[in-house]
């Protein structure tokens, strides 16, 4: 493996700034890796290497009339199959939209291109991203590099298992409960969830409308605000899109490097821990809490009652909003088309049913069924209405503890990575590993998850999960990247996966 893949995007950025290196040269290495161990790994669902060449030949011309697009200028970056991509598919990984190509790009990937970032290409995920695995892909599993047995999370794991298998330095992903956090957490990588409305959800398909935000997977902390700084802001296009300049992200995280954290007030959230967290998830939380003491910040215990309501709430919120979202794959405008056996002249609704039936997975109508449910007639006010109104009590949690101190603080995921197959088939199973993420997707404010050490029991990756108020994700980064700071001196450096050269499937 190039050792230019194993440096962060940062160290990328220097390195292509003093000419010691080219984009095309760092584009061909990332491509190499990817045609060497995705086979094993299966995190790319399309790989655009022509394009992505084509890119960082441009970025280089750029470089050597000293004009960079941007600080990541050059740098490639792997792309959540949720996100339009002009001239690519974009199958949100499900058979209904195999084979479409988006006219446009969305915001994100408009940014990337503007910013000078070659693409690599799309990434899997579980079907409109449903799921918490990666499982639920109707292109296959992506796997752990961590433990090729074992589920990236997801519903952005083939974003996160780029970034760990080394085949990109830096990923997009998106976050409806947890999706970038919890595979961030599962495969050893930083995952940002931004504030809602911090980066623009147009040309993101959606699967809840006032859940999904998109943001950055990394190796670190610092290149996660590098790249929240060139797809962050605000879109006149997107009416969610928050009209407030950018926080000052890669300030706070090369503030944060310096591993001081003097006069910092950090919340543990008492609900988020406990019972159903794997022992060793926690042994490595509170190891990290005590270095944040040591680093001069404030710990206290917070507790936030309604958190404990926030798993069931989302899980009448989102396959309601899912439920509508979804009705437009309807086999009539784009997408699959499948004609009902043994009818000579099928009508409109006998075609739309078959291509439904067939082109959506189990999970998805599992969640579309529940979603028409809490929105049919007689139902809506006790489940939808009430969700509601449980939602609002998340907020008032959150803004109860953010007058007490600056960041809350919790395990990211209550376990390290499963086995594959081991919960496919259990859904409350699966809906339990996003207990500890919801709470701020359901708020609307910023989290990020840092590595936090391997656990005992299986030495797996762990993370540890910062919680900031809306707008301030600059706390966030900054209180991650002392974590990092702090680990990687202990540790020696930071946590990388064991070899997959050779590695077949």
């Amino acid at each position: 493996m190039s050792d230019l893949t194993r440096r962060t995007a940062a160290e990328l950025a220097v390195a292509l700034a003093a000419g010691d290196t080219s984009s095309v040269e760092i584009t061909s290495v990332y491509l190499d890796r990817i045609t060497d161990v995705d086979d094993a790994v299966h995190a790319f669902l399309v790989v655009d290497a022509e394009g992505a060449l084509a890119s960082a030949g441009a970025a280089d011309a750029r470089r050597a009339a000293g004009a960079p697009a941007s600080a990541l200028d050059g740098i490639p970056v792997a792309v959540k199959d949720v996100l339009a991509t002009r001239g690519l598919p974009t199958t949100c990984g499900s058979r209904i939209l195999e084979g479409w190509v988006p006219p446009y790009d969305a915001t994100v990937v408009t940014r990337l291109r503007e910013g000078g970032l070659p693409i690599l290409g799309k990434t899997n995920m579980d079907e409109f991203a449903m799921g918490s695995s990666t499982e639920h892909s109707a292109y296959g599993t992506t796997h752990n590099p961590w433990d090729l047995d074992r589920i990236p999370g997801g519903s952005g794991g083939g974003s996160s298992a780029s970034v760990a298998a080394f085949e990109a330095p830096v990923a997009v992903g998106t976050d409806t409960g947890g999706s970038i956090r919890q595979p961030g957490a599962v495969t050893g990588t930083v995952g940002m969830k931004p504030t809602y409305g911090g980066v623009s959800r147009y040309g993101l398909v959606a699967l809840a409308n006032s859940l999904d935000q998109a943001g950055p997977a990394t190796r670190s902390v610092l290149d996660a605000a590098l790249l929240h700084e060139v797809i962050g802001g605000h879109d006149p296009r997107d009416s969610t899109s928050i009209d407030q300049p950018l926080p000052r992200v890669v300030d706070a995280a090369r503030e944060g490097a310096s591993g001081d954290l003097t006069g910092v007030r950090i919340g543990v959230v008492q609900e988020l821990g406990g019972e159903g967290y794997q022992a060793g998830v926690l042994a490595r939380f509170e190891e990290c809490v005590q270095l944040l003491v040591g680093a001069g910040a404030e710990v206290v215990e917070v507790s936030c009652p309604t958190f404990v309501h926030a798993l069931a709430t989302y899980y009448l919120i989102l396959p309601a909003e899912a439920s509508s979202n979804l009705a437009k794959f309807d086999a009539m405008r784009y997408g699959m088309r499948t004609l009902p056996d043994g009818v000579d002249l099928p009508s409109a609704e006998d075609v739309m049913r078959v291509t439904r039936d067939r082109g959506f997975g189990e999970e998805v109508k599992r969640r579309i069924i529940l979603g028409t449910y809490a929105l049919s007639s007689g139902y809506y006010d006790a489940y939808y209405g009430q969700a509601q109104k449980v939602r609002t009590l998340v907020s008032r949690d959150f803004a109860a503890a953010f007058r007490k101190v600056d960041v809350l603080v919790s395990p990211t995921a209550p376990t390290t990575a499963f086995k594959i197959g081991e919960k496919v088939d259990d859904p409350l199973a699966m809906y339990l590993n996003d207990l500890a993420t919801i709470p701020a997707n359901l708020s609307g404010v910023p989290g990020i998850s840092v590595p936090s050490g391997l656990a005992d029991e299986d030495d797996m990756p762990a993370g540890f999960q910062v919680l900031a108020p809306a707008m301030a994700d600059d706390r966030c980064y900054r209180v991650g990247a002392a974590l990092e700071t702090l680990l990687h001196d202990r540790w020696g450096g930071p946590l990388v996966p064991p070899p997959l050269e050779g590695a077949s499937r």
